[in-house]
């Protein structure tokens, strides 16, 4: 069958543990959003189902790790390249082995990017993902692990001026509260101070360069003033994400989504969904992970790939019915299965397609 040329293609990248049960969630809610809309959509599902970190420990020995960690990387990493390649705007992904997406990350320069609010303020986080200990290559030797890292002058200053767009772009009359980098800079013989220097003025703005130990002081003790653009070293933010969500998005992780962008000009317009989540092996099969995240990550594929206006709107209206209907997963301290939730949702969305109520089934059911 031909493809319609202006149907939006949507990739869909599946990790074990729970990803096959949010994939399906995924798909159902993306059909559901998208039904009746011009074109539709179409996914493009990469054949590969990765490793989670749980399933890589059942491998013989390090060796093997390596070798199915390194697989995944260049797998999901062509798999991006090839839907930037033609013409695909948005990619989710459920939860994969850190190293593997790290690696990933580094090759094509990413940052994660959250915009969190609470009580009329508002603070926008971009976590640079493409420098750093999470993205260094690893040595071994009998009985040690050398792991070396890279910060690099061209890195920083696409990661800040990517960081300074998105803040216009989020706050459209342009003013920007405060400007915060927080890396730990002591460590790098002065250089990411004189980079960081040389880009405030080049930029013509004020930025702050902290020790991660210092914001986490001027956050316990002042707050953030409203529209605070904080760009962070990911050895500090990947801990911090979830304070940040306490303290400025009035939301739990296994509620969250949020998006990474590549910064890597061949995959210029390809931005990548995941649940703030893991890959949560322990419940894998039984019916108990959370959807709402990957809930969360459709809507927004819907309406900002897709063609659907409206769409984040209509799922957060959904999502507070199940809410007052008392309908969530036991992680929420409720009784539904991961599939009644998601007819839940369905129903309150009234959305063609949609599954009976679940008000009754209880957790684990299909």
């Amino acid at each position: 069958m031909t493809r319609d040329p202006g149907t939006p293609v949507i990739g869909l990248a599946v990790g074990r543990g729970t990803g096959p049960e949010l994939a399906d969630v995924f798909e159902r809610v993306l059909g559901a959003l998208t039904t009746g809309h011009p074109g539709a959509v179409t996914i493009e599902r990469s054949p590969r189902l990765y490793h989670s970190y749980h399933s890589l420990r059942g491998e013989s020995d390090v060796a093997a790790v390596r070798g199915l960690t390194a697989a995944d990387a260049d797998h999901y990493e062509r798999f991006c390249r090839t839907r930037a390649e033609q013409g695909t705007t948005a990619v989710f992904r459920t939860a994969v082995n850190a190293q593997s997406l790290y690696l990933v990350r580094r090759r094509l320069r990413a940052v994660k990017v959250d915009l969190l609010g609470a009580d009329g303020r508002s603070l926008l986080l971009v976590r640079d993902q493409a420098q750093g200990f999470y993205t260094g290559d690893n040595r071994h030797t009998p009985g040690e692990i050398t792991r070396t890292m890279t910060f690099g002058r061209e890195i920083t200053g696409s990661v800040v001026r990517y960081a300074l767009r998105r803040a216009r772009q989020e706050w459209p009359d342009g003013r920007i509260g405060r400007i915060v980098m927080a890396y730990k800079f002591h460590l790098l013989d002065g250089a990411l101070d004189a980079w960081v220097s040389e880009l405030a003025a080049e930029l013509g703005v004020e930025i702050g360069l902290f020790q991660p130990d210092t914001v986490n002081r001027n956050l316990i003790t002042h707050g953030l003033p409203d529209r605070t653009l904080l760009i962070a070293g990911n050895e500090w933010a990947d801990i911090m994400h979830v304070m940040l969500l306490d303290r400025f998005g009035s939301d739990r992780q296994e509620n969250r989504c949020t998006e990474n962008v590549f910064l890597d000009p061949a995959l210029a317009g390809l931005t990548e969904y995941q649940t703030v989540h893991g890959s949560a092996d322990d419940i894998a099969g039984r019916g108990l992970v959370n959807p709402v995240a990957t809930i969360r990550a459709a809507a927004r594929v819907a309406e900002g790939h897709a063609g659907c206006p409206g769409a984040v709107e209509a799922v957060e209206k959904a999502l507070r019915i199940l809410e007052e209907r008392g309908i969530s997963t036991p992680d929420l301290g409720g009784r539904h299965s991961t599939t009644a939730v998601a007819d839940a949702l369905l129903d309150a969305l009234d959305a063609p397609g949609a599954g009976t109520p679940a008000d009754d089934a209880p957790a684990g059911g299909s």
